[in-house]
């Protein structure tokens, strides 16, 4: 049976307060581990409130810890995205070939999928750790400024992906970040001719990263490959000598894999 979304958030199917507490929960993450009151209000658009009555229900329901300024996410509150992940065939393919990829080229490595103008981590195997925030399964960063963005974004039409960009937040990171929307697409388009793209210190400084698509046995991107790293060499083409050899080892192996 279809349904009409509009239709039904129109009618008395539509929970509304459901839908703003999701949008709060929303809210956390590996840059907002944190938030109080004004932080939820602030960042989802609800009066002070309306975040409140949510915030203090989800810690009465054990979603989140409060130590009587600050809201954290407990670990009960993984059971609602985890069970998603997980139940994701993806995750599991990629996680063995991750974990050998990494200790063989002594580099974290991670797999993401795209939704919308952003990446979200499905699998990783992690090393040292370069990046100041945190990063696992769930974790979201900016499509754009992403080696694995640009893959990902690569496999689509040049008009959908001017529609995601004019849709996302393209505000710097670094002052590294490519910022202009035809700067972007130039560089998503370059990646979609070399088949990997290379990332220089737009996330975050110090840190260089290099991506390639995953397949499927159709030859459809599904997903994207990427190994990061402290950027220790002066020309930051080194990464491609170094690792996407190996990369695309993974790639080609994966593909066999992937249903």
């Amino acid at each position: 049976m279809n349904i009409d979304v509009h239709m039904l958030n129109k009618s008395t199917n539509y929970i509304a307060s459901l839908a703003k507490g999701l949008r709060v929960i929303e809210v956390f993450g590996a840059e907002h581990p944190r938030l109080s009151i004004t932080d939820a209000a602030n960042a989802t658009g609800l009066d002070r409130a309306t975040a409140r009555r949510i915030l203090l229900t989800l810690h009465t329901e054990g979603y989140v810890d409060y130590d009587g300024k600050f809201f954290t996410l407990t670990p009960r509150a993984l059971r609602l995205g985890v069970s998603a992940l997980t139940s994701l065939p993806l995750s599991q393919i990629v996680q063995p070939w991750l974990d050998q990829l990494s200790e063989q080229i002594g580099q974290s490595c991670s797999v993401a999928l795209r939704d919308e103008g952003e990446i979200v981590y499905i699998a990783r195997a992690a090393q040292k750790r370069v990046m100041s925030i945190g990063l696992m399964p769930g974790s979201r960063l900016p499509a754009a400024n992403t080696s694995m963005g640009r893959v990902l974004l690569a496999a689509e039409t040049s008009e959908e992906i001017s529609r995601i960009l004019e849709a996302s937040d393209l505000s710097p990171r670094t002052h590294f970040s490519a910022t202009d929307p035809s700067k972007i697409l130039t560089l998503i388009e370059t990646a979609r001719t070399d088949g990997y793209a290379v990332i220089d210190q737009e996330v975050e400084i110090g840190l260089r990263s290099i991506a390639v698509p995953l397949y499927d046995g159709h030859g459809r991107v599904v997903a994207a490959l990427n190994t990061g790293m402290a950027a220790t060499h002066e020309n930051p083409d080194t990464l491609v000598d170094l690792y996407l050899p190996k990369l695309l080892k993974v790639q080609e192996s994966l593909r066999r894999l992937i249903p």
